[in-house]
C-alpha cells in the first residue's frame, strides 16, 4: 500500500511544492552557472531506474566539456569548475531531479540512480536495487554517500529495498538535511567525485 500508492502520490505532491518554493534558488543558480561556466546550465544523463528502465537524469551542470589532445573528456576533477564545486558541495546540483520525481522517473527517497554503463557489472544481488524507484537521497547517502565503497553502497541499497517504510523514508529525509548542512561524504577519499564501479570495488 505504501510503496504502491502512498509513496508515489506523496513524492509528486512534495516535489511540486518544493519546485514552486525553490524557484528563486533555481533561477539564481542557473544565472550564476550561465555567467561563470561555459555551456548549458543543466546536465542530462541516461540512468537506470525502476525495473532497469532508462531515463534522463537532470542535474545542474558542475563540469566543463574540456577535452584532451585526443578529443576525450578530461578527468572529473579537472573539469569540475569553481562555481561547480560550490554547487556540488551544497548538493544544490541535485535539485533539478525534483522534475524527475514529478515525472515519475524517481522518488524523493530510494537508491541513487546509477550509470547505465554499470548494468553489465551487476550480480543478482545488485540488480535488486531496481525493485524500487531510485531516489534523490537514500540509505547509502546518509550512511556515507561517496565516502564509502561500492560494496557498502550496494549493501545499504538492498537493505533499504527490504525495509522501506514511511518512517524509514522520513528518517532518511531528516538525515539528508543534516548531511547537506554539514557537507558530509561529498567525495570519495583522494578523488573529487566517486570512482567508477567496475564490478569489484
Amino acid at each position: 500500500m505504501y510503496q504502491g500508492i502512498i509513496k508515489p502520490s506523496f513524492d509528486k505532491i512534495m516535489s511540486l511544492l518544493l519546485l514552486l518554493f525553490l524557484i528563486p534558488i533555481f533561477l539564481t543558480i542557473a544565472a550564476m552557472l550561465f555567467l561563470f561556466q561555459k555551456g548549458s546550465v543543466l546536465f542530462f544523463q541516461d540512468r537506470a531506474g525502476k525495473d532497469g528502465k532508462i531515463f534522463k537524469l537532470i542535474k545542474f551542470k558542475t563540469m566543463s566539456d574540456d577535452l584532451d589532445s585526443k578529443g576525450q573528456l578530461l578527468s572529473d576533477s579537472t573539469r569540475l569548475t569553481p562555481i561547480g564545486k560550490i554547487v556540488r558541495k551544497t548538493s544544490i546540483d541535485e535539485l533539478p531531479q525534483l522534475l524527475n520525481v514529478l515525472k515519475g522517473d524517481m522518488s524523493l527517497i530510494g537508491p541513487r540512480p546509477l550509470l547505465v554503463d554499470y548494468l553489465p557489472f551487476y550480480n543478482n544481488n545488485h540488480i535488486r536495487r531496481h525493485e524500487v524507484r531510485p531516489g534523490i537521497s537514500g540509505w547509502a547517502q546518509v550512511n556515507g554517500r561517496n565516502s564509502i565503497s561500492w560494496v557498502e553502497k550496494f549493501d545499504y541499497d538492498i537493505w533499504y529495498v527490504d525495509h522501506v517504510t514511511f518512517w524509514l523514508d522520513l528518517k532518511i529525509f531528516l538525515l539528508t538535511i543534516k548531511k547537506v548542512i554539514l557537507s558530509e561524504g561529498i567525495s570519495a577519499q583522494g578523488v573529487k567525485t566517486m570512482p567508477r564501479f567496475d564490478g569489484h570495488n
